[in-house]
């Protein structure tokens, strides 16, 4: 089952539309002011979670009219984001992938935010990625090929997000590396604005978790 999540942060609708349009999915759940993109591009969503402190009361009150639409509200003063809480309800619904939308934007604490939330994905081994029309981001623990046909875009990033990645080999690509050990403080430069210079390009490692980017300007 494939679950759409459509969050608060900046899209673009031309993006996101094309995106939508693209693939089916079962599932769509609307996170706060992500209704507003929902409703102005007459998308109906399944579910609804958020605290609602950005969404236009009108919005919710429309959406809490309809009975098909499953609401779960939320008080501000909560342990978890609105995306994270997404993400748990995409996976109490049996998802077998995820996709965010919405997920990133100008406030660089709910990017990060939702970037560690996607570990809850990881972790119930269900693929899950957060888009917009520059970044395409994954978690990844295992060995990883892209192909050059079908990248993202023309950079390929990845930063530690656990303590320490190691054993890490990058092959098929600009600066390729054999045995890397990357670590949480100082060796970002390593992984940063790498790019595919064959037709199959691979990310092997040991142990630990990247935050994989593929990004266009």
């Amino acid at each position: 089952m494939k679950t759409l999540i459509v969050s608060g942060g900046n899209i673009d609708p031309d993006f996101a539309l094309s995106l939508y349009k693209k693939d089916a999915y079962d599932r769509i759940i609307g996170v706060d002011n992500g209704l507003r993109f929902l409703y102005e591009n007459h998308i109906l969503p399944t579910h609804i979670v958020g605290d609602f402190d950005t969404a236009k009361p009108e919005l919710v009150d429309y959406y809490s009219s309809l009975s098909q639409i499953q609401i779960r509200r939320f008080n501000p003063v909560k342990d978890s984001t609105d995306t994270q809480i997404a993400i748990e309800l995409a996976l109490e619904l049996g998802s077998s992938s995820i996709v965010i939308l919405g997920g990133t934007g100008s406030r660089l604490d709910h990017v990060l935010g939702n970037i560690q939330s996607m570990m809850l994905a990881k972790n119930a081994g269900v693929g899950c990625e957060m888009l917009d029309e520059h970044n395409r981001i994954r978690l990844i623990s295992e060995d990883t090929m892209l192909e050059k046909d079908g990248q993202y875009g023309e950079f390929v990033s990845l930063i530690p997000l656990t303590t320490v990645v190691d054993g890490v080999y990058l092959k098929g690509f600009k600066y390729p590396l054999t045995n890397h050990t990357f670590t949480s403080t100082g060796s970002a430069g390593f992984g940063v604005s790498n790019e595919i210079m064959e037709e199959e390009a691979w990310i092997c490692m040991r142990s630990g978790v990247f935050i994989l980017i593929e990004s266009r300007d």
